[in-house]
């Protein structure tokens, strides 16, 4: 329960080419150099930021799904990130948390992103998702939602330890990407956690990657920009427990409820 060790996967992406990525994405996994328990890939991880979910979203018994479950149970890990999900006639941009026993749970991206049209494709979700791994409590966000504090806020009994975003964020935009990534770690005194792209997608908007891990306190304690890269990392529990109790700002929080739409 001390400590958390995490993988993030920078990559870029091949357009709407999921065999490509899912083998891309396989090495890097296999090739890692030490032991980890979480991986986390990039938003969409199998397409890139595509707007085409009638051709390319599977079912959660489809082979990207499909492939998750076999990683994660052959690695022993817990392997994350999303994917273009179609149920019940709705498509979903769905963050996937593979367990290393097959089982899984997901979380259904709350803000869609308006500006570039996802919002025309996609149906939004309405809860989020808290997990849990070795007593840690980790809540499990997609890209613009980085944008909407209320959504990852805090509650006052620090319901969680660890805020991942996963993202197809573009380079146009990184500085933005790197200070609300910030802001979330200082206000709900939680590691932050965001993993990005890198590279040109299908609409030649390039991504920057821009991944980073920041501390409680909001120290930047890793990242990396313009380059693929695979980073791992061991969060101390240690740290978290101190910066809450010497700095207690939890206790002055607001109190709120968020209505599901």
């Amino acid at each position: 329960m001390s400590t958390l060790k995490l993988t993030l996967i920078q990559s870029h992406l091949y357009w709407e080419d999921k065999g490509a990525n899912l083998t891309l994405l396989e090495q890097k996994i296999l090739g890692l150099e030490a032991p980890t328990e979480i991986v986390i890939l990039p938003e969409m991880f199998n397409t890139g930021f595509s707007m085409q979910p009638e051709v390319h979203a599977e079912t959660m018994d489809g082979p990207s799904v499909q492939w998750m479950r076999r990683i994660a149970m052959e690695q022993k890990i817990v392997l994350t990130g999303s994917l273009m999900i179609q149920e019940e006639g709705h498509y979903y941009n769905r963050l996937i948390w593979m367990l290393p026993n097959g089982e899984y749970g997901h979380y259904d991206k709350r803000h869609l992103f308006a500006f570039g049209g996802e919002d025309q494709h996609y149906r939004s979700g309405n809860k989020r998702l808290i997990a849990s791994v070795k007593g840690w409590k980790i809540n499990l966000q997609i890209c613009y939602d980085l944008r909407f504090p209320v959504w990852s806020r805090q509650a006052a009994n620090n319901e969680y330890d660890v805020l991942i975003y996963v993202a197809n964020w573009p380079e146009k935009r990184s500085h933005a990407w790197k200070t609300l990534l910030v802001a979330r770690a200082i206000e709900n005194q939680a590691f932050v956690v965001g993993v990005n792209r890198v590279g040109l997608d299908g609409n030649h908007i390039a991504h920057s990657g821009n991944s980073m891990i920041v501390g409680p306190l909001g120290e930047v304690l890793y990242h990396c920009a313009d380059q693929e890269s695979v980073f791992q990392i061991t969060l101390e529990r240690e740290e978290l427990d101190h910066s809450r109790a010497q700095f207690p700002f939890w206790k002055d929080a607001d109190f709120f409820t968020i209505q599901s739409i």
